[in-house]
């Protein structure tokens, strides 16, 4: 009897490890429920509906597109510190989120 429960625990194990998302993937979901657990936090005021469009389109595409996203509000600001912050302690490199901004001259 012990060795079928050790067998069928080791198939689960197997499992889950053969049906585990790419670290791409679970970055990306990682950071979708980031986002999602900061704005309700802090609030949407202050946020640009351009602020937010740009982090859905970086979420829909997978989370591939790096420094498209500009804050520049005081409240996007805090949002993005924040982000950076919270994916990092998930163990992503501060350069995943797609905070960035363009200069202009």
């Amino acid at each position: 009897m012990r060795v079928v429960l050790l067998v069928t625990s080791l198939s689960m194990v197997t499992a889950g490890f053969v049906q585990a998302k790419p670290w791409v993937e679970q970055k990306c979901d990682l950071y979708q429920r980031a986002f999602r657990d900061a704005v309700a936090m802090l609030g949407s005021d202050g946020l640009r509906m351009s602020f937010l469009g740009q982090n859905g389109a970086f979420i829909a595409s997978g989370c591939t597109t790096q420094g498209h996203v500009c804050a520049e509000t005081p409240d996007e600001i805090a949002l993005a510190d924040l982000l950076t912050v919270m994916t990092m302690n998930e163990g992503m490199a501060s350069t995943f989120v797609p905070f960035g901004c363009k200069s202009q001259q």
